[in-house]
């Protein structure tokens, strides 16, 4: 299955009112919430005592959000005692061969400085380097054995023979009174040989989606084999980077090697590999036409130029080297040539956690910002709004921070930043490190669950004027005393919705309503306003923006 782009592309739509209304019916509208979470003081005994009390309830399950929570607190005595805690689940997930758990928790102290973490090292006689090493062990692909090195392709036939044909059964549909076979046809390649597959997660969605109540079955298909079905089963699956990890029990004949895409630059030929319109083995070949297209909400996809087509999602791109270089997820069937790709370097960064087993799901600190520039130097990441309540804003950073490092690493723009959070799982402490005024700060914040629609978290827990900040890139004033609807534009952000949709700073605009669509994945706000640029002439206009976006963190 081939997914089109359009869907992934930004909505920016301006339309009258009144005819936006006859086009979109299928919305809900969003009050305000009634308080917005405001920092506690916890010089306040009775506050600080209901916060320890509250850690106490969660200590078992989140650990290290007690932890930081303790931290946040303040209390040095409560601090140090979550700490303590966090070390002792660090070392009974040790101990059980828990290596997910024990890498998280050693990051989170180390991350911290806690005092505790160096007595278990010595303790243990271990250090942090054995611990990623654990981690990162039995991974497929990541410790090529003797016998998988055998399995190296030698020619592109080989390549061939190392994919594979994923089949969805989905049993039969009835249209018209008439049942047809109802499957999903896609691409996947094995990548050891324990028989490890990688395709995309679109691909098997239905397989994993609970909410999908019908009969399916996941089957593969090898080139050389193409009427013998080998069941198969999911491992991992990823659906913001669009990756899964499955498993057939078989020795494959052949097995890719992962490369670094981040050598690819444009004109490089690729070839492309899969099934398309059921068109086993094709390859089809290429060049790389850009880099840095953002097309994913966490990072950033390759356009290519090899064919691609319905059936070739989640095969690979190749380099002449036989080498992995990314795993196409999308090309636009009207227009042929214009294809996509998820960089191999992405793979590489989920593929612990999908071999973890279960759904992956990013992080975020619950922020909001461009990356910042000066002439033409990237000077780091500029934070333009915190949602209330969120880890960034617990933490303490605030509009206007300059983010230049996260976990130990420099951090000159949002991709950077990114980059960084993809090799980590939630519930997870990192240090960043930031500029107030010129000022060096740091301040430690939880990874929490990148939720599926940031945009539509933004709005419900703030107020207007703050939460249009993120959602359509206008910082809005109060302008009345009477009513709560009535704004003036302070700050416009380039290239945002309220940009291309021309506003500027000054205009009066007052806020008629603000719904979203039924599965919340589309912001619309209608608006009264006399714009600059058109005269000061009075005009209802409706404004829209998706729930997700590259520039929430």
């Amino acid at each position: 299955m081939n997914r089109s782009v359009s869907c992934l592309l930004p909505v920016v739509l301006i339309i009258i009112s009144g005819l936006f209304s006859l086009l979109f019916f299928s919305c809900s509208s969003m009050t305000k919430p009634e308080e917005v979470y405001v920092t506690p003081d916890y010089t306040e005994k009775d506050i600080l005592d209901n916060e320890i009390r509250q850690i106490e309830k969660i200590v078992q399950e989140h650990p290290v959000e007690a932890m930081w929570r303790a931290r946040l607190s303040g209390d040095e005595e409560t601090k140090k005692l979550y700490e303590q805690k966090l070390v002792e689940k660090l070392e009974a997930a040790y101990d059980e061969g828990n290596f997910l758990d024990s890498w998280r928790y050693y990051v989170s102290l180390e991350q911290s400085d806690s005092e505790f973490l160096k007595p278990f090292l010595s303790k243990k006689g271990i250090d942090g380097a054995l611990l990623y090493r654990n981690f990162l062990k039995d991974v497929p692909s990541f410790n090529l054995s003797k016998e998988d090195l055998a399995l190296l392709p030698k020619t592109i036939d080989d390549c061939v023979n190392a994919t594979v044909t994923i089949w969805v059964d989905k049993g039969i549909k009835i249209e018209n009174g008439i049942g047809y076979a109802d499957r999903v046809l896609g691409s996947g390649f094995f990548i050891d040989k324990r028989g490890y597959i990688v395709t995309n997660n679109h691909v098997i969605s239905d397989v994993v989606d609970p909410k999908y109540e019908s009969y399916t079955r996941l089957f593969i298909k090898l080139a050389s084999d193409q009427e013998t079905r080998i069941p198969a089963k999911v491992i991992g699956y990823d659906q913001t980077l669009d990756l899964a990890l499955l498993k057939a029990e078989i020795t494959p004949p052949f097995i890719l090697r992962l490369g670094s895409s981040s050598d690819l630059a444009r004109g490089q030929k690729v070839s492309a590999i899969g099934t398309p319109l059921g068109l086993y083995g094709t390859v089809t070949t290429g060049i790389v036409s850009a880099v840095g297209r953002k097309l994913f909400t966490t990072g950033s996809v390759l356009q290519i130029d090899a064919a691609v087509n319905s059936g070739n999602s989640g095969g690979p791109c190749i380099d002449d080297e036989h080498r992995v270089q990314a795993i196409v997820f999308a090309g636009i069937l009207q227009y042929q040539g214009l294809n996509f790709a998820i960089p191999v370097e992405y793979l590489k960064q989920d593929l612990p956690f999908l071999y973890a087993g279960g759904k992956r799901n990013q992080v975020w600190t619950g922020s909001f910002g461009h990356t910042q520039k000066t002439a033409l130097t990237e000077t780091g990441l500029e934070v333009q709004y915190v949602m209330p309540g969120e880890s960034a804003f617990r933490a303490g950073l605030k509009k206007d921070d300059v983010i230049t490092g996260l976990a130990g690493k420099s951090v000159k723009n949002l991709e950077d930043f990114q980059d960084i959070l993809r090799n980590f799982s939630s519930e997870t402490v990192l240090k960043v490190n930031f500029l107030r005024e010129e000022k060096k700060m740091d301040a430690v914040v939880y990874l929490s669950e990148r939720p599926e629609h940031p945009g539509y978290e933004f709005y419900k827990s703030d107020i207007i004027q703050n939460s249009f900040i993120p959602i359509f890139g206008m910082a809005l004033t109060p302008s009345s005393t009477v009513s709560s609807r009535k704004f003036t534009i302070s700050d416009i952000i380039k290239g945002s919705v309220a940009d291309e949709s021309g506003f500027s700073v000054t205009d009066p605009v007052t806020v008629t309503d603000v719904d979203f669509t039924e599965k919340n994945e589309v912001i619309y706000a209608s608006l009264s306003t006399r714009k600059k640029k058109k005269g000061y002439l009075d005009i209802s206009i409706r404004i829209a923006s998706q729930t997700d976006s590259p520039y929430y963190f």
